[in-house]
Order: structure tokens, then C-alpha cells, then sequence
């Protein structure tokens, strides 16, 4: 953007801003009065001061499930940190790269895989959107087991077994 856009931005962005900390009510209404009496009403001012951020996940159990649980909720998906945490531990200790190959999934060649042992099939079936194909992806594996718990069970919560 030139520096003349910016200018003329600048003064319209320090008063909404102080209109926002006056308070959420008084910005929503003096925010148009603004738009109106200014020769450039025609840009709008919001578009070029939005921001988005993206939350930061650390690379472990606890920010697998969080990221999980904001991606769930986002899709309507039920379930809860502490339901997530207790299904993980007994099924794989909290090893993302675990498989069984021992089990019946196994010896039908369809082996149970990651966080939540969850074989190909009902990995693909239940896979939700903006997560990894790769059922090893904790995050991917987790959403998508708590998607096939929540169709088959309610809830990953309501899991207290093999499933």
C-alpha cells in the first residue's frame, strides 16, 4: 500500500481503536457515522486492518488433542480433552507411529494404526476436512477416531473399551 494510503487509514484506524477500548458499543455505532463523513467511504477501512491468527500447537499429546478438539468443534464434533486422553493411553500410550499387528484387524490385513488404533477404512470413512490424509498424523487420527466414535458411540467420552 502507498504511504498516502496509509495516512489516510491511519487517522480512521486510531479512532476506532479508541473507540474500541472505549467500548464494543459505541465503535459499532460510531464506526459508520465515520464511514459516511469521510471522502473515502467507498474503502473500506476494516478490510485493510483485519488480521487473522492462528493458534500455535506445541508438538505433543496435549497439543495434538487441543488442536483436535478446536478442529471437533469447528465440525460439531463432541468430545472432551480428558475422554480423548484416557482412549489414547490404553490404545497406544500415546505412541502417534503405534500398529498392532497382532489382533484380527491385523491378521485380515487391515492393521490398527496411531494415537487411537484406528484401522484404513474407518480412517478414510470418518477422515475430517483441514486434517492430514496420514492415518499416523496424531491430529488426523484423532479427529477421525472421535468422528467414528461420535457417529457409532455419541461421544469418544462415552468410550471405555476397545472400540
Amino acid at each position: 500500500m502507498s504511504a498516502n494510503g496509509q495516512n489516510r487509514h491511519a487517522r480512521t484506524s486510531r479512532l476506532a481503536r479508541k473507540l474500541a477500548v472505549a467500548g464494543t458499543g459505541a465503535a459499532v455505532l460510531a464506526l459508520p457515522l465515520i464511514g459516511a463523513t469521510t471522502a473515502s467511504a467507498a474503502t473500506p477501512a476494516a478490510a485493510t486492518t483485519a488480521t487473522t491468527t492462528a493458534t500455535a500447537y506445541p508438538d505433543n499429546l496435549d497439543g495434538w488433542i487441543r488442536e483436535s478438539l478446536d478442529i471437533m468443534a469447528q465440525h460439531g464434533i463432541p468430545g472432551t480433552y480428558e475422554g480423548i486422553h484416557r482412549n489414547i493411553m490404553r490404545e497406544s500410550s500415546g505412541n502417534p507411529l503405534a500398529i498392532n499387528n497382532w489382533d484380527i484387524n491385523a491378521i485380515n490385513g487391515t492393521p490398527s494404526k496411531g494415537l487411537l488404533q484406528v484401522i484404513d477404512p474407518t480412517f478414510q470413512a470418518y477422515h475430517v476436512e483441514g486434517t492430514s490424509w496420514d492415518p499416523y498424523d496424531p491430529v488426523a487420527n484423532i479427529t477421525a477416531a472421535c468422528n467414528y466414535a461420535a457417529d457409532r458411540y455419541g461421544s469418544m467420552d462415552n468410550v471405555f473399551s476397545a472400540y
